[in-house]
């Protein structure tokens, strides 16, 4: 076996925006060194997400590690379930490694599964605490939803999109009962909040 692979998502509970999963592929002896202070996405700073989201690129560019970040968007999320909709970005995050199956092992944080192709895997609660390559993997799914998140927020001013990243905070939820849902907000996820009406 040549390679792990860590997966783990973000933005599985917010009421808008997509939900990411992130998948980092390293070779098996990989020098964790080179990427100090990789934990748990949400126990580290916002600056040093950032950091470690920094170092990856540069490590992935010198072809010392792969990374893959996929989403499924509120819509999807609407139509098909959160389940459903981690499971599709799931599915093409691995498949944007572009590494065979049979040659890595799958490390997944929490209740995630990979495709059942991946006959090496391995699902570990916490895992996003235990194992870097799965610490990795939520960082890398963390800021690029939160970059996202912040581009969003300059098309739909009133939500503050850039401060709360979609999630129920107090504030983003009396948005939303003054103004109504955008159209990037998880209606299923809402429906207890509001009389709809757009508000941008």
């Amino acid at each position: 076996m040549k390679y792990v692979v860590g997966v783990d998502e973000a933005g599985r509970g917010p009421l808008a925006g997509p939900v990411a999963v992130g998948a980092v592929l390293v070779p098996t002896d990989f020098d964790w060194g080179l990427v100090e202070g990789v934990r748990d996405s949400k126990k580290l700073s916002e600056k040093k997400r950032e950091e470690i989201f920094t170092r990856a690129g540069e490590l992935e560019r010198s072809h010392s590690l792969r990374f893959a970040v996929s989403t499924s968007s509120a819509a999807y999320i609407d139509r098909y379930g959160i389940v459903p909709a981690i499971k599709r970005a799931l599915a093409e995050a691995l498949s944007r490694l572009e590494v065979e199956a049979k040659d890595c092992r799958v490390l997944l944080d929490g209740s995630l599964k990979a495709p059942a192709e991946y006959i090496r895997q391995e699902t570990i609660i916490r895992g996003d605490d235990t194992e870097p390559v799965i610490s990795l993997a939520s960082v890398m799914a963390k800021v690029t939803r939160d970059r996202l998140m912040k581009r969003l927020s300059s098309k739909y001013p009133a939500y503050d999109f850039h401060a709360h990243k979609g999630y129920g905070t107090a504030s983003h939820i009396s948005v939303i009962q003054r103004c109504g849902l955008s159209d990037i907000h998880r209606t299923s996820f809402c429906s207890r909040l509001l009389h709809a009406r757009d508000c941008v």
